[in-house]
This record gives structure tokens, C-alpha cells and sequence, in this order.
């Protein structure tokens, strides 16, 4: 069954207009009134928030199309562990590739940030513009995958900025921020979430090609990140988070 992506307050037995991209969505695959799809706001703050919604198409117009909302199924598939993506913006297409399998395997936010060594680099207007491409990235990957909240996408953030903020926030005593870096004693990423009650939230920080400079790595550890590793091997920017990912929410 289609799944579309409505940001709205969801009411079983309301009539609803789709939102624009969803409309255009319907409209693509042919459907017809009387045929069925499933509905999600994304957003559990809303009505409906939790879980989705069956609905009937009740009118395909040129430009509109209704559907009433039916029956609600309370059905979730996060995962347990949430883990925040922090990490410095590969070049070209690999973003994202990246946002598109990160938000399959279940991340629950993604940072965006730009370090020293970063090779993308971007304006306010261009960053602003490449956020929401990000986001509409991760709507249609959990229309795709059935997943019933999406990720936000923060804004692009300078990495000194971020870290910043992130000094009185970190809970150290749970060890729920991971550094990945190569150097000498890092522990093995299994091994170190091992030690975390599986409902500690985790935020993992990842540098772009070529890795965090050494002072950001420094800061990261200051503030109280645990520096692990992936294994031997040297692995692309985005290949290292999403093998990150997968072992974390595993």
C-alpha cells in the first residue's frame, strides 16, 4: 500500500486535502478513488503523531486530492536506541546518499557540520536551501521504509559553533557521545555501546575526507565524547557512519 507523508494533525473520519508533493505523488502512480493508502504526520508532537493511518482517496483532481482518514494502526519502527548523527558534510552527491541511508536504518537526527577539512562548504542562502533538500530526502526515505518519524535535519553548523553548544549538554556519565578517530587506544564502537543501557540516546561525531583536525578532536574529547573505532580499515566519510549506524541501532 502507498505511503505519504502529511504533515498535519491526522483525526480518523476527517476529510483531508494531501499536501502538495504528496498530491503529485498519488497523481504519479495512477491511484483512483476508493483506493487505499497509509498516512503519516512524522511528528508525534501532532494529532495522530504516533504510529499512521489508513485513508480512502475520495476525489483526484488536476491539482487536489481527498482522502478521508481511516482507521488508526499503532504501529511504530524505531528503534530502541536513539542515535544523534553528527558529522562534517561529504562533497557532491554523497550527502545525499547518506541522509537517504541513514534515515533508512533509523537515525534519529542528523547534524550537518563543517570542519576544518571539510571540502563543502556552504553560504547561509545555499545552506539553508541544501537543509530543506535534506529533509524532503528523509520524508520520501520513510515513505519508503516505513518509518512513522522523521529525522530532522538541523541546520549547517560551523563545527567550533556546535561543539560549543554541545559542552554543557553531553552526558558524560552515561557515555552517550562517541568520537570516531584512529587514534591509539580508541575502543571498539561495539564495545563501547555494549556498556550503554540500550534506552541511552547516543550522539556520534564523524569528520569529513581526511577526518577531524586534531584540535577538533581534542575539543570533542574535552567535552566529553569517547573516542572509538570501527576496526583497521579506512573507510569513506559517509561509509564510516553508516557502518557506525548499523552497529549502534543493531
Amino acid at each position: 500500500m502507498p505511503r505519504f507523508h502529511c504533515p498535519a494533525p491526522l483525526v480518523t473520519g476527517e476529510l483531508l486535502t494531501l499536501p502538495t508533493g504528496a498530491a503529485r505523488h498519488a497523481q504519479v502512480l495512477r491511484l483512483q478513488p476508493g483506493d487505499s493508502i497509509t498516512l503519516f504526520n512524522g511528528d508525534p508532537a501532532l494529532a495522530g503523531g504516533a504510529g499512521e493511518f489508513i485513508a480512502t482517496i475520495t476525489k483526484m483532481g488536476r491539482s487536489e486530492v481527498l482522502v478521508r482518514v481511516g482507521e488508526h494502526q499503532a504501529v511504530e519502527r524505531e528503534a530502541i536506541r536513539a542515535v544523534h548523527l553528527a558529522l562534517s558534510m561529504p562533497a557532491n552527491e554523497r550527502m545525499d546518499w547518506l541522509v537517504e541511508k541513514a534515515v533508512e536504518i533509523g537515525v534519529a537526527s542528523i547534524q550537518p557540520l563543517m570542519s576544518e577539512r571539510s571540502v563543502l562548504r556552504l553560504g547561509a542562502e545555499r545552506a539553508q536551501k541544501k537543509v530543506a533538500h535534506w529533509q524532503s530526502i528523509a520524508i520520501s526515505a520513510c515513505e519508503q521504509c516505513g518509518g512513522n518519524r522523521v529525522p530532522l535535519v538541523h541546520e549547517v553548523a560551523g563545527f567550533s559553533a556546535w561543539i560549543e553548544g554541545r559542552t554543557q549538554t553531553v552526558n558524560t556519565a552515561a557515555g552517550g557521545a562517541f568520537l570516531l578517530t584512529l587514534r591509539p587506544g580508541a575502543r571498539g564502537l561495539r564495545e563501547a555501546a555494549a556498556a550503554l543501557d540500550v534506552s541511552h540516546a547516543v550522539t556520534f561525531l564523524s569528520g569529513p575526507e581526511g577526518g577531524l583536525s586534531s584540535a577538533e578532536e581534542d575539543r570533542a574529547l574535552a567535552c566529553g565524547f569517547t573516542p572509538v573505532t570501527l576496526g583497521p580499515r579506512v573507510l569513506r566519510a559517509e561509509t564510516a557512519a553508516l557502518c557506525a549506524l548499523a552497529a549502534l541501532l543493531v
